[in-house]
């Protein structure tokens, strides 16, 4: 049979067969002397060795069309990558970070802001505005008035998504609107530190309807920036695309250059100041560590 790993713990891979039932499965050992290990998200073939108690083997893991580490996850179509208007405020850096993450794998990306209730109204015009010429889709909604759901449902019909973002901004809240079989653990805010408190605590993939499946994970407050040189950073800025034509130098890499068309899209508010002044700050990361 054909499945999908849902969830893996304590040595078991819990396999959903797109159906209605999941099976506990334990990895044969060619897949340990192979150095293969099977991630949620991963689609398998799998013997069932006990149906009335929902057990079985798998024997081979299909060839995945992509893999992230953080989250350890195999095989999603879109990343929808949470954060909330207010409490916590948005950490652009991070979100920044996390959005160069899925360029480098090619993954399309969603920007979702929760907590409206809490805002003051203008912070749609406001956020956008940050992403304008990025080509992220950007979409706002309240779990707690369960406004803006519609809109979320139709972004994850029919494909696999994980479920992304700091802790705190109602990942978890938004699983159980939409599967309320999910049970997650909610947390509050700490009012000292503006941070949320880790409810998920392991990545477990959620069957929502035919072919539609959402992963949720645990939350998190730092990612660095890896597989990629300084000079290449630019490149997994969508935005600096159409202004880079305007450089001098064909291999501008827009931070100590005179005549640069990024820059003077920042002076020119084509592309937002924050998002150039993470780019500025994770490109001297990289050329540190490079250095080191």
């Amino acid at each position: 049979m054909r499945g999908k790993i849902i969830k893996g713990i304590a040595g078991f891979y819990y396999v959903h067969d797109g159906r209605n039932r999941v099976y506990a499965c334990k990895a044969k050992g060619v897949f340990r002397n192979r150095n293969i290990k099977p991630l949620v998200g991963d689609d398998v073939e799998f013997d069932i060795t006990d149906e009335n108690a929902g057990e079985g083997n798998i024997i081979s893991v299909l060839p995945r069309k992509n893999e992230l580490i953080r989250p350890a996850v195999a095989n999603i179509d879109q990343a929808m990558l949470v954060f909330a208007v207010k409490s916590p405020l948005p950490n652009w850096n991070l979100l920044d970070r996390f959005l160069i993450a899925m360029e480098q794998k090619g993954i399309p990306i969603v920007l979702c802001f929760n907590k409206t209730d809490l805002g003051d109204g203008e912070e749609p015009e406001a956020y956008r505005s940050i992403y304008r010429n990025t080509g992220y889709e950007i979409c706002f909604l309240s779990v707690k008035k369960a406004e803006g759901l519609e809109c979320i449902r139709e972004i994850l019909r029919g494909k696999t998504t994980a479920l992304a973002g700091p802790s705190g901004v109602g990942k978890s809240s938004l699983m159980n609107i939409l599967n309320p079989e999910a049970g997650m653990e909610t947390g509050a805010v700490s009012e000292k530190i503006q941070r949320g408190r880790h409810t998920t605590r392991h990545t477990e993939l959620f069957y929502l309807e035919a072919e539609t499946y959402l992963l949720d994970t645990p939350g998190f407050t730092s990612m660095n920036v890896e597989g990629i040189e300084c000079g290449q950073l630019k490149d997994y800025f969508p935005e600096f695309e159409e202004p880079s034509k305007h450089c001098r130098f064909p291999d501008c890499v827009h931070v100590g250059e005179r005549e640069c068309g990024v820059k003077q899209a920042v002076e020119e508010e084509a592309i937002s100041r924050e998002r150039y002044e993470n780019y500025l700050q994770i490109y001297q990361e990289l050329k540190g560590r490079k250095k080191w």
